[in-house]
């Protein structure tokens, strides 16, 4: 049965996700390419005849792609279309940025390679200046190959055999595509680091090609109004300042507070080369003991109970991608209509939109790493034989032996979003799939990020790295377990009760953890659960994530159906979730 959200129906196909793909740095001239390429499959020995159409940036496969195929591992997928130049002046270039491209592509401009990028969660351009010609249509082709599970690379929850908790393939472009012309000299990137205690925001601008006695001038404004300036030189393509303000709104999720900035790259002369408008939440996330010695998650200085929804971010008409921005934010607006504070985005990564969204709306954020393929059978075979997850021969079930091109990926990941603020805990592996040198890996992300708190492995194979012993406990949650000294208790996982909705699922039989078979029993169910939850947290439980946002093709413990409607009044929940987070 084929299942659309009611965003679907809002689709323009000829130009789908028209907003500005990247909120945290805008500048005002770009050119959008989403809309209709011509498309064709073949293998690596032909040439693509493109004789089909796609709807760019819905994958492969997608009902809304308009492109009924799940892309083999032998296979590849060409995408092309044309554009003519945007006007571009004496000491610019132009870019093609995408959002995500899932997983291996090449891309080629009027017959020119212009790049390759393999990782298919990460935003990345190419300089596309040299290839184009004076006047007429410029030509893009874009050649996309995907060994979806597979294969070794980081792929979340696809797989080519759909069951259960594993979902449809994805393949292609994802996300938006666009051009954009910069100068030669130009700011890539911005972060915010907070100090409460000093009232102030450490901003680190990156910069590519500068050049002698270039500066950057920050310029923080509240409200409209500008609260500090100050304009700093470039060493080493960075620089560095500091930003006093007297009197810091400090970003909450009951004040998710975000200041206004400007960038403007100036050379030695005074003139300005680039300038960019940004924003930033002053926040500071830490882990530390509480009064009875319980190591708690801290906010500004305050310890919050994390009550989150594990978030799959899948789309019944377009898998990957949410039909629409307004479908993008609302999986948000209903976590937190729900009463939830936090998201945990499960082992997939969302445009930077989406970031942006949970930066206004105020969420708290973990973000998941996604993993690399896991061998279900093998899982399966060893959970019949009555062995327990965490004594399971995973060496067999998930081999994670692609280290390197993981933390590849994994770098770009944190490069990506390390600028939103939402975003307060890293969540480097899950479940033993793909794990690997792990104490290394933590050990990594935790002295490259320390303004964040790093998840140990979020259920299972705990080494006792990170800041957090994440548990995984579908049953007994009742039962606290042992509490480790220095690292906070959460459930990075729980929950997960089924409930059927006719009408609203893609399959005849669904999926799930514990079964109800009424919207009554879901409530009473969940309603219990979340009493026992509560008992524990005097106890020294410091966070809890809900199995889940939503169902997933034939998965079914969402709170909403897979085509987002609710299966619990989401008022009822928001008072049961007001007091746990009240105590």
């Amino acid at each position: 049965m084929q299942l659309r959200s009611k965003w679907a129906l809002d689709v323009d196909l000829d130009n789908p996700l028209p907003e500005y793909p990247r909120p945290q740095l805008v500048r005002p001239n770009w050119m959008n390419l989403n809309g209709i390429w011509d498309a064709s499959v073949h293998d690596l020995k032909n040439e693509p005849d493109f004789s089909d159409t796609i709807v760019v940036p819905f994958p492969i496969g997608s009902e809304l792609s308009g492109f009924n195929h799940v892309l083999q591992p032998d296979e590849v997928i060409s995408l092309r279309r044309f554009f003519h130049n945007p006007p571009l002046g004496t000491d610019e270039r132009l870019r093609i940025h995408f959002g995500a491209v899932d997983w291996s592509c090449t891309v080629w401009v009027n017959g020119i390679l212009v790049g390759t990028h393999a990782g298919g969660f990460d935003p990345f351009f190419f300089d596309i200046t040299d290839a184009l010609t004076e006047g007429g249509a410029q030509e893009i082709i874009v050649s996309v190959t995907d060994p979806t599970d597979t294969g070794h690379q980081p792929v979340g929850k696809q797989t080519l055999n759909p069951f259960a908790i594993q979902y449809t393939a994805v393949a292609g472009i994802w996300q938006t595509v666009w051009l954009e012309p910069i100068p030669i000299t130009c700011i890539e990137r911005v972060t915010a680091t907070t100090n409460i205690y000093e009232n102030s925001v450490t901003m680190t601008c990156h910069i590519s090609n500068a050049s002698e006695n270039m500066s950057v001038a920050f310029t923080c404004s509240a409200n409209g109004s500008v609260i500090a300036q100050t304009e700093h030189l470039i060493s080493q393509n960075r620089t560095e300042v500091v930003l006093n303000i007297s009197d810091l709104r400090l970003w909450c999720p009951s004040d998710p507070f975000l200041y206004d900035l400007q960038l403007e790259l100036v050379d030695s002369g005074g003139e300005v080369v680039d300038l960019v408008d940004s924003y930033f939440g002053a926040r500071e996330i830490t882990c530390e003991p509480d009064e009875n010695g319980h190591h708690r998650l801290f906010l500004n200085g305050e310890p919050v109970f994390h009550l989150g929804l594990l978030d799959q971010g899948w789309w019944p008409e377009s898998l990957f991608t949410a039909p629409t921005d307004e479908a993008l934010k609302f999986d948000i607006e209903a976590t937190l209509a729900m009463g939830f504070n936090t998201i945990r985005k499960h082992v997939k990564v969302e445009p930077a939109r989406w970031y942006w969204h949970a930066d206004r709306l105020g969420v708290l954020v973990w973000q998941d790493m996604p993993s690399t393929a896991f061998n279900m059978v093998a899982f399966g075979k060893q959970l019949s034989e009555g062995i327990k997850p965490e004594e399971m021969g995973w060496d067999v079930i998930s081999p994670g032996n692609d280290p390197e091109g993981f933390l590849i990926e994994l770098d770009a990941m944190l490069d990506a979003l390390e600028s939103f603020p939402s975003i307060v805990v890293w969540v480097p592996f899950n479940e033993a799939w793909g794990q690997h040198d792990t104490d290394h890996i933590l050990t990594h992300v935790m002295e490259r990020d320390p303004s964040r708190l790093v998840d140990g492995p979020s259920g299972w194979t705990d080494t006792g790295t990170g800041h957090m012993r994440d548990h995984h406990l579908y049953q007994d949650a009742e039962k606290l377990p042992a509490h480790e000294d220095g690292r906070a208790t959460v459930y990075g996982e729980f929950g997960g009760i089924s409930l059927f909705v006719d009408g609203h699922v893609m399959v005849e039989k669904g999926w799930g953890y514990t079964k109800t078979e009424t919207a009554e029993d879901l409530r009473a169910s969940y309603s219990k659960l979340l009493g026992e939850i509560a008992d524990l947290i005097p106890d020294g439980l410091a966070g809890v994530i809900y199995t889940q946002t939503t169902d997933v093709e034939s998965e079914i413990n969402g709170l909403l159906t897979y085509d987002r409607h609710y299966k619990i009044d989401p008022d009822i929940l928001y008072s049961l979730h007001t007091q746990i987070l009240d105590q």
